[in-house]
């Protein structure tokens, strides 16, 4: 399981990367200060969630709680698209009512550190 998920999180990394050069170099002179902001906390947030599936990809091998740890990573993944995929919509588009899809990505990122930390303060680990 550790593997699957250390290599999607390095997609999702390469994702963060690639989407964070992609708002510095194209995306800002079309769509404004403002907005590119908004880019900016997707792709920050999007790139720490990224790390976390590593770590929780790696825990996992250390003797972690895996079924919890995969949700950790599950959780994360849908936090991403949730809450960094609603910026960068909001962001290009303007469109406002990807707003109110914000909190559930962060939901999602709260319940997947949730997982984590319970998958390594198992008492049996």
């Amino acid at each position: 399981m550790h593997r699957k998920y250390a290599g999607t999180g390095a997609f999702v990394m390469l994702a963060a990367v690639a989407l964070g050069a992609f708002g510095a170099h194209v995306l800002e002179p079309q769509i404004g200060e403002k907005a590119i902001g908004t880019f900016e906390t997707g792709v920050h947030y999007h790139m720490i969630h990224g790390i976390g599936m590593l770590l929780a990809a790696f825990a996992s091998g250390l003797g972690g709680d895996r079924r919890r740890l995969l949700w950790a990573n599950r959780l994360f993944l849908l936090g991403i698209i949730l809450f960094s995929g609603s910026l960068y919509l909001l962001a290009v588009t303007g469109w406002k009512w990807f707003g109110p899809i914000t909190p559930l990505g962060g939901v999602s990122f709260i319940a997947g550190w949730l997982m984590f930390a319970l998958a390594m303060l198992r008492k049996d680990n």
